[in-house]
């Protein structure tokens, strides 16, 4: 333990026990290594909590000499950290997906459809069939496929199935037929495919809403089973807050209701979608805080994904010469927009993945952002960016919320997208962090795996789950152990201006912290992904 916190805990220890003897508190966690994740990034043995918030750090002899509690922890001598935030992430999508058809990890489109066949059949209540995870890259040939066997299988039944990083889907020729596509239909922002006058089925980008508007809504029952599930697994991961990037203002309201009636007690940071509707209702009433729920931000789409060949770049794709992505709506969409937003209280929160994408909305940004400011507007993914332009990142403060896995998920085939000059600018999160000192980490769940583990994997080695590549990707924008961990605790937090009730395990903040049975600063990159979680625990309450 650092000096200064000795002390510190020490003339807290002596002002408690002058004051008549050991305080009552809730809880006491003993005999741990407890990473409280301060600026000193200081560690302790022992934690006392009431009414779910931390009262005092220290040693055990300390703790047990001021405090006296109902409850008391055992850590065993094992790691004990905040709890983990994921930055960037997409909660009631992952919920949803859990009850769809699972199409990560598919080797063929043929493997696809007979998933969807055995989900069909084990559905047939369903009145429409939805999946997602597919990935044209990790099949033969790595072109989309066409939905001729869909509306083979399924010609009375509408299916729709999104690619992986939810930029692109498949939907059968029902599926069009109700929500009334044709060929060669247009749409800003996105494209109908056709081929030969035939649709092909695939939607990118904003042509997905073509389809996916047509879907019924869901009740609130199934609404509640989503989230339940979503939580579950997310405490299972030692994951207490989670940011989820575009909602609808009835998503807000929904889980704002679940919350309330302690359906659920997932910590959520929302980001409302970029439409007229919530821009209506939130910029007159302004964001909205409880416990465990804080609206203040805008998730606003620049461009689509690379995988799908919808980033917008500067130059052409590298494998497609005649290409070069385009952005999801006109520029002066984002001007006026972020014109909007800084005369309020809200952050914008851009998802910007190609280069062309960062430097138009990074010039926007310096535009309505003074130097020093205090706003946080984010980038979320940064995933290409040109050399000349990371310093508009520090220039006006802004925040790239990055995703670790991306860059050992996309190190297979990236290069064939952007050729290798582009790519010393792609997934340099070790560049992104030295422009303000510091950097929020997340997954982008379900387009990824939900596992902080896989997070700091990446983060740290450079590698994926396979230990692919040895020496690591591009490890020269590794981040540090220690700059890891804050990227997903206090990094997080700040992120979404939350640093000071979570995010590190200091006096006045929430209780949410979780114990692993190996300690992430110590244990072998090779042997990271073993980690297991042995408890979380949310306001001091065990949530698994």
């Amino acid at each position: 333990m650092r000096i200064r916190t000795l002390f510190a805990t020490a003339a807290i220890v002596l002002f408690l026990t002058s004051c008549g003897g050991p305080k009552k508190v809730d809880t006491i966690v003993v005999n741990g290594v407890i990473y409280t994740v301060d600026s000193s990034f200081s560690t302790a043995q022992a934690m006392a909590i009431k009414d779910g918030l931390i009262v005092a750090t220290g040693t055990d002899a300390e703790i047990l000499a001021a405090y006296t509690a109902t409850e008391k922890i055992d850590a065993k001598g094992q790691a004990v950290y905040p709890g983990f935030i994921d930055a960037h992430a997409h909660f009631v999508g992952y919920g949803k997906s859990l009850f769809q058809v699972d199409l990560f990890g598919t080797t063929s489109w043929e493997e696809a459809v007979e998933r969807v066949k055995v989900f069909a059949a084990a559905h047939p209540e369903l009145a429409w069939i939805e999946g997602r995870g597919w990935d044209q890259n990790k099949w033969p040939g790595k072109k989309y496929p066409t939905n001729a066997l869909l509306n083979t299988l399924f010609p009375n039944t509408p299916v729709v199935l999104q690619r992986v990083d939810g930029h692109a889907a498949i939907a059968n020729q029902k599926a069009f037929d109700i929500a009334g596509v044709k060929p060669g239909q247009t749409i800003v922002g996105g494209e109908v495919e056709t081929k030969n006058g035939i649709l092909t089925g695939v939607l990118i980008d904003n042509a997905k809403g073509l389809v996916y508007g047509s879907i019924p809504a869901v009740t609130k029952q199934t609404y509640t089973q989503w989230l339940q599930a979503a939580q579950q697994n997310c405490f299972a991961q030692g994951l207490t807050t989670v940011t989820d990037c575009g909602l609808d203002m009835s998503d807000i309201n929904i889980i704002d209701t679940l919350q309330q009636e302690g359906k659920i007690n997932m910590r959520l940071f929302a980001m409302l979608s970029d439409n007229p509707e919530n821009l209506t209702a939130y910029l007159k009433r302004g964001p909205y805080k409880t416990d465990k729920l804080f609206v203040n931000g805008f998730k606003v789409y620049a461009d689509g994904a690379l995988g799908s060949r919808g980033a917008c770049l500067l130059h052409s794709y590298e494998d497609r010469k005649d290409w070069s992505g385009f952005l999801l709506a006109n520029i002066s969409h984002y001007d006026s927009l972020a014109s909007v937003l800084a005369a309020s209280k809200f952050q914008m929160c851009t998802h910007a993945i190609g280069d062309s994408a960062n430097r138009q909305i990074l010039n926007i940004y310096n535009k309505y952002l003074q130097k020093g400011n205090d706003r946080r507007w984010r980038i979320e993914h940064a995933q290409v960016v040109n050399p000349a332009d990371f310093n508009l990142f520090g220039a006006a403060a802004v925040v790239p919320s990055v995703q670790p896995t991306h860059a050992t998920s996309d190190m297979y085939w990236a290069a064939e997208r952007l050729g290798n000059e582009r790519m010393k600018g792609a997934y340099a999160y070790k560049q992104l962090m030295d422009q303000n000192g510091w950097i929020p980490l997340g997954t982008d769940f379900p387009v990824e795996d939900i596992s902080p583990f896989k997070t700091f994997l990446a983060s740290v080695g450079r590698v994926d789950a396979k230990g692919f590549p040895e020496g690591g990707f591009q490890s020269e924008n590794a981040l540090s152990r220690e700059q890891t961990i804050r990227g997903m605790t206090i990094w997080a937090a700040k992120a979404s201006f939350l640093e000071k009730e979570v995010g590190s395990l200091e006096a006045g903040k929430k209780a949410d912290f979780i114990i692993l049975a190996q300690d992430l600063m110590q244990v072998p990159v090779n042997k990271i992904l073993d980690t297991k979680v042995v408890a979380t625990y949310s306001g001091g309450k065990k949530v698994f």
